[in-house]
């Protein structure tokens, strides 16, 4: 008589354990291999030249951050790199709320309204073919190089993928709902805010998370153009003097703020708008 099969004692919360570890170490195993071709690289080039600069060691890039965020400027006291990450997230913040509030009013109302639609959507589609970094002299020449033209570019590159992606969503907003509600003696104002709107602010969400990138990429071209502080126009300034050993921190620290915000987002959607997940 053949023995019996010994039943699986592992537990559902064991396996799951293990198979988030699973994924967490293929999410760092790219990460890991970058990294250690790096450190090679950088050592058999600075083994040939000590003096070498376009691959800092581990060690370089550490008294770089040192002097500029633990250490205070000798000339105006300020730390470096928080100067410049505030003043790079006071630009970007500007510009990507001021772009996401626009993108949602003028978005849920061309989905929603003809007329609207009519009006607008022709200009938000012309404003959306034109690439902002080609119209960057035209700013600064328009509004000057102070704040207001970086804010400008920022608006005018994120304002017309929100605005027309809002208003494709408004426009799948099932018409029952709509119907419904004007049935039962909703006015168009209530149908459009507190109807359609509630259920498009994920979305809203999910499309400024997508456009953080183009942001960044924008700060950081202005702030390369005319600036006197920022993450962007520090990694220029020192870039005359091949100085990879503070452009490389630079660079990981917009990476680190750009994913900070992307997981702020993600969180507030899956906390806020769990509905939202399950329908996508």
């Amino acid at each position: 008589m053949p023995a019996l099969a010994a039943p699986d004692r592992r537990s559902p919360t064991g396996g799951l354990f293990a198979t988030v570890r699973h994924n967490v170490l293929l999410a760092l195993l790219p990460f890991i291999v970058i990294g250690a071709v790096y450190l090679f690289a950088s050592h058999q080039r600075l083994a040939e030249n000590p003096q070498d600069k376009l691959l800092p060691s581990l060690g370089q890039m550490a008294d770089a951050v040192d002097r500029l965020a633990l250490k205070p400027d000798p000339q105006t006291g300020d730390y470096t790199l928080f100067v410049d990450t505030w003043a790079s997230l006071k630009r970007i913040g500007l510009g990507v709320g001021i772009a996401a509030l626009a993108g949602l009013l003028t978005g849920l109302n061309m989905g929603l309204l003809p007329r609207v639609r009519a009006l607008f959507s022709p200009f938000v589609t012309f404003v959306s073919m034109v690439p902002p970094l080609a119209i960057l002299p035209i700013l600064f020449i328009s509004l000057g190089v102070d704040e207001l033209s970086k804010v400008a570019l920022i608006f005018l590159g994120v304002f017309p993928v929100i605005a027309r992606d809002l208003m494709i969503t408004a426009g799948q907003i099932p018409r029952e709902q709509i119907v419904k509600a004007i049935t039962l003696g909703a006015s168009q104002t209530a149908v459009i805010y507190r109807i359609v709107l509630p259920q498009i602010l994920p979305r809203l969400i999910d499309n400024v998370r997508l456009s953080l990138g183009g942001a960044w990429l924008f700060l950081i071209a202005a702030e390369a153009i005319a600036s006197t502080e920022g993450l962007g126009y520090r990694i220029f300034l020192v870039r005359r003097y091949l100085a990879m050993d503070t452009i490389l921190p630079y660079v990981f620290w917009i990476v680190a703020l750009g994913f900070s915000m992307d997981w702020l987002l993600r969180t507030l959607v899956a906390r806020r708008y769990g509905w939202y997940l399950a329908v996508k």
